[in-house]
């Protein structure tokens, strides 16, 4: 029986060394992406600033379209969001909103705690700010540090616009 288990020890050293190198591989895919960002909540506060009554995801669920019919019953919007970086700079989070009746998207900014590599952040639209908006269309929201963009997550009707001078003309038949 010891020839029987020295035959796998080359099996189990091969499959160590394939580990190995699988983790080497991924660890190195993720020092290579600066930021990300995973989640974007946006979540409307009622009256009192909650966003649900009850620990419940239904019961979260069910509230937030409740709110999101009556904006008389809403006192702002927030927006909860998970990101991770691998800077430790000047690094920000900002949120941008496309709404009905303005040309330009909203902008706000959240800078994050130096020495911070990641977690749940909020950036919150509230007070005489949130009573002004129109109806929000789309939002954006980037990490940055300094101007540079790190990660962004958009809602699916987000679009980049191009300027109407750079726009291309349509043929001519």
């Amino acid at each position: 029986m010891p020839g029987f288990q020295n035959s796998l020890d080359p099996v189990k050293r091969i499959s160590f060394l394939v580990a190995v190198l699988l983790l080497g591989v991924l660890s190195s895919v993720d020092a290579a992406q600066p930021g990300k960002i995973s989640k974007v909540l946006p979540h409307w506060l009622d009256l009192q600033g909650r966003h649900t009554l009850s620990p419940s995801l239904l019961e979260r669920d069910a509230y937030q379209a409740k709110l999101r019919a009556d904006r008389s019953l809403c006192s702002g919007i927030r927006f909860d969001i998970k990101w991770a970086g691998n800077r430790s700079g000047n690094v920000k989070l900002q949120l941008e909103l496309r709404v009905t009746g303005e040309a330009k998207p909203i902008v706000r900014e959240q800078a994050i705690k130096p020495g911070r590599r990641g977690g749940w952040d909020a950036i919150t639209l509230d007070g005489e700010g949130f009573k002004a908006v129109g109806k929000i269309i789309a939002w954006r929201v980037r990490l940055l540090d300094g101007d540079i963009e790190l990660a962004a997550r958009r809602s699916f009707l987000w679009t980049d616009r191009k300027p109407a001078a750079t726009a291309e003309k349509p043929a001519v038949d």
